[in-house]
């Protein structure tokens, strides 16, 4: 009798062994990491409005004075004196440019846009006329770099910021595109000029 209960418990042993043999998910697996898309973040899109190194708005650097003055018009004030050679180099507000918005025409071409006193645009920083040199210099980094005013002394100097083609010497590749901030003696943007490297000019077309 104990020789076949030994035997009985035995076959439900090994009965029981290779049933865990035979079902070997009967346990919960450990959940596995879900693999999850990574999130991009997304930028927020850039102002139409704000003057960046290749224009502001409709207007954009290289356009002709034709195709500048079909999208904003031509010279608000055309009886006014104008540059020594208006056909070789001419600045103006356009009649339908915001506000203190002047361009340079050089030679048939917008190679210049500036912002003047008074001016609320801002350019895709979000620098315009009145902020100050120390927020423009902390929000560029080492983008950009900063030479004396010729006409003002310090704090007074000029801030650049070449998108393309720039350098810390004088620029004359025509395909460059940068800002230039002139600082005033208190410390804050008088002008914005946006464009070529006519935006190195420090006397209109000169």
């Amino acid at each position: 009798m104990m020789i076949r209960f030994a035997a009985v418990s035995a076959c439900a042993l090994l009965t029981l062994a290779a049933c865990s043999r035979e079902h070997p998910d009967s346990a919960p697996a450990p959940a596995s990491p879900s693999a999850e898309t990574p999130v991009t973040p997304t930028m927020p899109a850039a102002d139409p409005n704000a003057l960046t190194a290749d224009g502001l708005g409709v207007a954009r650097i290289g356009m002709t004075r034709a195709e500048l003055v079909k999208v904003w018009g031509d010279d608000s004030q055309p009886n006014a004196v104008g540059g020594a050679d208006p056909e070789t180099c001419d600045q103006f507000h356009p009649a339908n440019a915001p506000a203190d918005v002047q361009v340079m025409i050089q030679n048939g071409v917008l190679t210049r846009i500036t912002l003047a006193r008074g001016a609320t645009t801002k350019t895709d920083r979000g620098f315009g006329v009145g902020d100050t040199s120390m927020a423009i210099k902390q929000a560029y980094g080492g983008a950009i770099f900063a030479q004396p005013h010729k006409y003002q002394d310090a704090p007074a100097e000029d801030l650049f910021a070449w998108s393309r083609g720039g350098s810390t010497t004088y620029v004359t590749d025509p395909a460059a595109r940068g800002v230039r901030y002139e600082i005033g003696s208190d410390g804050k943007v008088m002008m914005v000029h946006a464009g070529d490297p006519s935006i190195q000019l420090v006397e209109g077309c000169s």
